[in-house]
This record gives C-alpha cells, structure tokens and sequence, in this order.
C-alpha cells in the first residue's frame, strides 16, 4: 500500500498525464492506419523518451502500445481493413455491422471491449504476477507449438460452410509466409532465384492485399457497371450499446479477458492468436451460431476483449522475468533499461513505487483512449458519408505508402498487388479469407516452434508427447476437428442438392 501511494504523485503529475496522452494519440493513429504498426510507433517513441524523466518516458511507451493495439479495430469495422494482425478477428462481425448501420455500435462496443479487456488483465496482473510467471515460463517450444496446433483448429470453426475450402484457405495462407529465407538456417526457399524474394512476404503487407485489393476491386467495378450504392445518412448515427446487450455478454468478456490475459503472458504468441481462439469460444458457445459473420455483437466483443487482455498479459512475464512476448514490448523493454529499471524479481523489491507507476499509467492509459475514442466517433462514422469510389480512392493510396513504409520497399507494394489479387481468387472460387489470415498469423510460429523443439531434442518427438501441457493442447486441437467435421457432415447431408454441387 505505501508504494500504491508513493506511486500516485509520481503520476499524477503534468508531465506523466502530458505523456500518456501524446502516446495515446500515437498509438491510436498508427494503429488505425493500415501498414502503420504500434510496433513502429514506439519504435519511433522510444528516441523521444530519451530526454525525458523515467517515469514520463516509460508511460508514453506503455500508452503507445496500448493506443496501437486499441487502434485496430477502427479501420477493421469502417473499412475492412485490419490497423494490426490483432483486429483481424473483429473484421469478421464488425465489417458486417457497418454494412448493416450499425458502425457506431461497433465502434462502441469495440472500445468498451478492449478497455474491459485491459483493465480485467491489468488487475489479473497485480494479484497473480508470480503464479503466472512461474506457469508461463514453463511454456517451453513444445507447449507453445501445441498451443499454435489448437490456434489452427479454429480454421474448422471459421470455414463457413465447407471444411474443405477453409483447409485450402489455411494452407495457402502457411504457404505465403514460407517464401524468403529460413530464419534458424538462412537458407533460401521460394525465391526463384531472386535477391528480392528472400525479404520474404511480410505478415501486415499480405494481411492488408487480403482485404483492401479486393475490397478496391469490388468497388470500382460496381461503380463501372453502375451498381454502386449511395452513402445512407443512418449509418453516421451516433449509438451506444445497451446496458442488457452489456449484462448479457458480460460473462462472455469476463472469460476472453482471462483467456487473454494467459496467452499474452506466454513469450512468442501475442495478440492475433488471443483474438482468433477468442472468436472461435464466443460462436462456439453460442446459442445461435449462424450470426457471426453476420454481425454478432459478441464477434466484436470477444476479441477486442482478449487481443487487448493481452496487453497486461505480456507485462508479467516482462516485468517479473525481463522476457518480451513480442516486438513492441521488445522495444518497451529497451526503454526500462536505458532509463536504469531492470526487469526481474528485484525490480519489484528495489523500485515498488515505479512498478505501481506503471500500473497506474495502464489505467490512464485506457482511460484516455476510452475518452478519446468515444469522443471520436461521431467523426468516425463520418468517413461512411463520402462515395465509395471516392473514399476507395484514399484507401488505395493509404494501403500503398503503409505497405512501401513498413519496410521501405517496393516489393512490399507488388506483394500487396500480388496477394491483394490471390484474395480476390479466393473471393470468386468462394474459399473464405479468414483461414488464410490465421495461417498467416500463426503458420511462422508454428514453424518456428516445431523446429526449436526439434533442436532441442535432437530430432526425438518425444518432446511432444512427454509434455502434458501439449497433449492437453492437441487433444483440445483433435476434440475441435472431430466435433466441427461431424457438423460439417451433417450439414452437407441435410442441404440440397442444389447447393452440394455448387
């Protein structure tokens, strides 16, 4: 309690509030725009903090990241076009919201989501850092590949109607991010030969050719033929979600918190595989399954609630063992060191007062974007109000430079094109998107675990067996596939004929 109250000045304070703000906003705009990442923007924070006291430099970063994770779900729901790999799954239902009128609900919903999210982790955090860090920790090559195998069985729930397409979709999606060079062996796969090839296909470039492409394509040509549909003013109508809609999926937020909270706190999974495992429990345990992708509340709550979760997810095991989950809290913990916190068991015991600084810069944080982004969309859903083609035209020139700046480079902008025109394919031949997106997301760590374990037990697959975290995992992964191919027969035995040749 002493440190609690010794930790208050030390944030409430004009600078750390000054801080947090500005690394709100930063985040929220870079997370927003397609090709920006959150990881970019506290790579482009971290030199600001250097002149800066500890505890306004380490809150702007931590309110950076937050801000950028948050930021997603802004472009998923306006324009089906994920701001991070993390807001993919909320495309899913958002999109269908919008299309629907219901933008500002989303919005709404989407922001209530990951501030719930965050803040349940962040207190999950406080109370249970040690006993979680001990669990994490033991997540070793094995059980976080097992835990990947039971990611990739949700592409059974995320077929749509056929369990064949939604396989084709997810090996697709292995099979992009396999071009480049192997990153244990360096050596080069794919590449035909070509120095270009080996940068590989970079996970944001192809997630934003998946939806943008053949959402421009879509577009001018309904604008060609004369199809195209005008804006509708009740789109831009300003709605909050209902205390009932709120009660009603309150336990259903509750449980992708703490699923988030627990995949965020094993080093190397992160948000996008919190989201997607997110999505598939909400339609799973649904009562009427036949809604998601539709425009289901619950498949906006469900991962905006978990992919945030695991912002506080990923503090315990950087804070308490000075392990970074991912890129962005890589970067968070360079500016821990270079302002003298060293991660580990005796920062909670040498610097209490600046670990309960951090806590309560998270709280700020979340509450500044909780204000920022309700606030926001009555402007938001203004974008709704310009023409199609015309807005289509912003996106096409926004999808370009977030593309050629992630990395900058030109190829990234053929790759664009390039897996932009696979997704439209995809879109004909009616072999959804989404599986393809979550081998994206999941197929390089899937690789990169399977081949770390491999290493480590010289080849033996008893690694895998001995383990009864990862037999739990694959035996949840099995369980999935069997129940979701029982119902897929039984769906294709009960529909007509008609729609079995199609």
């Amino acid at each position: 309690m002493d440190a609690f109250l010794s930790a208050l000045p030390l944030i409430f304070n004009g600078p750390v509030i000054g801080a947090i703000g500005l690394g709100t906003v930063i985040g929220l705009v870079f997370g927003t725009i397609p090709g920006l990442t959150f990881t970019m923007a506290l790579s482009l924070a971290l030199p600001i903090t250097f002149g800066m006291a500890p505890m306004p430099a380490i809150a702007m970063l931590v309110a950076t990241y937050i801000g950028g994770m948050t930021g997603g779900s802004v472009s998923a729901i306006l324009i089906n076009i994920p701001g991070t790999p993390s807001a993919a799954a909320t495309a899913l239902d958002g999109y269908p919201m919008r299309k629907a009128g219901k933008a500002s609900l989303a919005l709404s919903l989407a922001v209530l989501s990951s501030t719930f999210g965050g803040l349940v982790s962040l207190l999950i955090m406080v109370v249970s850092v040690n006993f979680v860090a001990r669990l994490a920790i033991k997540f070793g090559p094995a059980e976080i590949f097992a835990l990947v195998v039971f990611g990739m069985s949700t592409i059974c729930g995320l077929a749509e109607k056929s369990l064949l397409r939604g396989v084709i979709g997810g090996m697709i999606g292995l099979m992009l991010m396999t071009v480049g060079l192997d990153e244990i062996s360096g050596e080069q796969r794919m590449t035909f030969g070509t120095v270009t090839f080996q940068q590989g296909v970079d996970l944001v470039v192809a997630m934003i050719g998946l939806f943008a492409v053949p959402h421009i394509i879509t577009t001018f040509s309904a604008y060609r033929a004369g199809l195209q549909v005008q804006p509708n003013p009740q789109d831009v109508r300003f709605e909050l979600p209902s205390w009932g809609l709120l009660r009603r999926t309150f336990n259903l937020a509750m449980r992708c918190a703490g699923l988030g909270t627990l995949i965020g706190s094993i080093p190397g999974t992160g948000g996008p595989i919190a989201a997607f495992i997110a999505y598939d429990h909400a339609r799973r345990f649904s009562k009427d399954r036949s809604r998601f992708g539709k425009g289901a509340e619950e498949g906006v709550i469900a991962p905006e609630t978990a992919n945030n979760a695991v912002t506080g997810g990923t503090f315990i095991p950087l804070l308490s063992l000075g392990i970074p989950g991912d890129p962005a809290t890589a970067v968070i913990l360079s500016g821990l060191l270079i302002h003298g916190l060293f991660p580990g068991p005796t920062l909670f015991l040498e610097h209490p007062t600046e670990v309960y600084g951090i806590y309560l810069a998270i709280i700020l944080a979340y509450v500044f974007i909780l204000f920022v982004q309700l606030l926001g969309i009555r402007f938001f859903v203004k974008i709704l109000m310009v023409p199609p083609h015309l807005l289509t035209v912003a996106i096409t020139v926004m999808c370009v430079i977030g593309a050629y700046a992630i990395r900058n480079s030109v190829f990234d902008v053929y790759t664009l094109a390039a897996v932009g025109l696979i997704g439209y394919l995809l879109l004909r031949a009616r072999i959804p998107t989404t599986p393809v997106v979550l081998g994206l997301v999941l197929g390089p760590i899937l690789e990169r675990e399977y081949r770390t374990a491999m290493i480590l037990s010289q080849g033996h697959y008893d690694i895998f067996y001995t383990s009864p975290t990862a037999m739990v995992f694959f035996a949840l992964a099995l369980l999935v596939i069997g129940l979701q191919a029982r119902a897929s027969m039984g769906a294709r035995a009960r529909a007509p004929a008609s729609e079995q040749e199609a």
